[in-house]
């Protein structure tokens, strides 16, 4: 590796101010692309998760004053600053969180930028409304408002973005909030809260607490001064959060576990490169990663092989290096979870076409191949769980009916994908599907951050939806207001 390292201290940011815990520790920044410290950071408590609340509580009311377009200009400024230090946002990104920086840390910049630019605008749009009434005398208005205090809660595997899709709607909203990121990618997160910073929000308004998800993340959504909680993260985790956070507006983006489901009429050079995208984009650690690939059993094997020959020119490597497509897992306990799963897949029959184990040769055991399992049958941990690594499942059906059976049966419920040029097949697989978002002919990584984004009913994979004025409208109260006009 060529990058330069240079550690730093890195500092919390509460009522305005960048600060240090209250107890004066710190922790280590590991990246798991060089396997080197790269930053001190500030070990939060629960008295600083406390004292940042505090804070945002009481600049709820200054916060709420603002004029709607006064905030659209700071959400403005907020994506101008992230948008001039696009260049160093990224290369941090890389040495953070460790996704390639040409081939993804780039865009992932682009799109943060995105999510605070459509929330400056759709702010402009929130249109109240005024409604009939039985009175004659009685004129009835419905509006927004802001809902308070949110604690923010967001993973690893996006940093960037995943903040940004809380952040930027709560701040349109009118709301102030508190965020926890996780440990693992802090200083790429401290990055951002300075761009956020940068808009010179009321004193308080925004915070940033970094420090151990159990500690301060749980202090955040189980306190009485925060009125709205939004998580992004895993299934357990989430469940964890919703019961600290009862009886409060919670917003929940949770696990996922596929399905892309093949056709044998599907065109199946779309589908592989759909499945490319779906399985391997930030290295399979995506809650829409296509992590069962369901396939037809007339192309099982076409498809299969040419998958493989598609993931052979995928390039796992130094994630600077402009060639690099596929970079380190983020931290251990994913890289073993990868482990365990090929383990068990194959002592259960699935058979390794390709990869199964840590890549040699690198400063961390962080890197993984491609891997591709075939014969993987729906009850195999594999099937069952969410790897999140970069890992291509293949299950194979007869027909159309079992294909749905398959995969509706998974307590995930988050986003699918269908490859057939059948149009009545694709529409009724979509309505039939129990996810909550469903592409056709395309990856399931594929979404826009202005469109509803969430879990399906009766799923693990969260409620609520993120995305564009969707996310807006329920980080507000809708306050209705009835007026007597007197009769002449």
């Amino acid at each position: 590796m060529t990058i330069d390292v240079a550690k730093t201290v890195k500092h919390m940011f509460i009522a305005g101010r960048w600060v240090e815990s209250e107890s004066g520790e710190h922790f280590d920044a590991d990246s798991p692309v060089t396997g080197e410290v790269i930053a001190e950071v500030p070990k939060g408590t629960r008295a600083d998760a406390q004292r940042a609340i505090e804070a945002a509580h009481k600049a709820r009311a200054e916060m709420a004053k603002q004029k709607g377009f006064e905030r659209s200009k700071r959400l403005h400024h907020v994506a101008e600053a992230i948008e001039r230090r696009t260049e160093e946002i990224a290369r941090l990104l890389t040495l953070d969180q460790g996704k390639p920086l040409k081939a993804e840390a780039l865009g992932e910049v682009a799109e943060c930028v995105e999510y605070f630019r459509i929330a400056a605008e759709d702010l402009k749009r929130l249109e109240g409304r005024v409604l009939p009434s039985a009175s004659p005398t009685k004129l009835v208005l419905a509006r927004h408002y802001p809902r308070g205090v949110y604690g923010i809660i967001t993973p690893w595997n996006w940093p960037l973005t995943m903040a940004a899709e809380l952040i930027a709607p709560a701040l349109a909203a009118g709301n102030t909030f508190v965020w926890t990121p996780a440990s693992s990618t802090s200083v790429i997160s401290v990055a951002l809260m300075e761009c956020i910073a940068e808009a010179d929000w009321p004193a308080g308004a925004v915070n940033l607490i970094t420090g151990p998800g159990a500690e301060v993340g749980d202090e955040v959504a189980g306190h009485p001064l925060v009125d709205g909680v939004g998580f992004v993260g895993s299934t357990e985790t989430g469940a964890s959060v919703a019961r600290r956070a009862a009886g409060k507006h919670v917003m929940l983006e949770l696990g996922g576990n596929g399905p892309q489901v093949v056709f044998a009429d599907a065109d199946l050079g779309k589908a592989v490169e759909g499945a490319i995208v779906g399985c391997y984009l930030c290295a399979g650690q995506s809650c829409t990663a296509g992590e069962r690939i369901l396939v037809e059993e007339p192309v099982r094997d076409e498809f299969v092989a040419r998958l493989a020959d598609a993931a052979k020119a995928l390039r796992l490597g130094d994630p600077f290096a402009d060639d690099t497509t596929l970079g380190p897992l983020n931290n251990e306990g994913v890289a073993t979870k990868m482990d365990q799963h090929v383990a068990d897949a194959l002592k259960h029959g699935a058979r390794l076409v390709l990869g199964g184990e840590r890549a040699n040769g690198f400063p961390t055991r962080l890197y993984y191949h491609a891997t591709i399992l075939d014969g993987v049958e729906p009850d195999m941990r594999v099937s069952r769980e969410e790897t999140f690594g970069p890992i291509a499942p293949i299950i194979k059906f007869k027909d159309e009916k079992q294909a749905l059976a398959i995969a509706n049966d998974s307590p995930y419920g988050l986003l699918g994908a269908v490859y057939t040029k059948d149009l009545s097949r694709a529409l009724r697989f979509a309505d039939a599907l129990e996810t909550g978002w469903v592409n056709v002919n395309e990856s399931t990584n594929y979404w826009e951050a202005h469109l509803p984004f969430g879990g399906r009913a009766g799923k693990k994979s969260g409620i609520g939806r993120v995305g564009g004025r969707f996310a807006l409208e329920q980080m507000t109260d809708l306050k209705t207001i009835v007026i007597e006009i007197s009769p002449e």
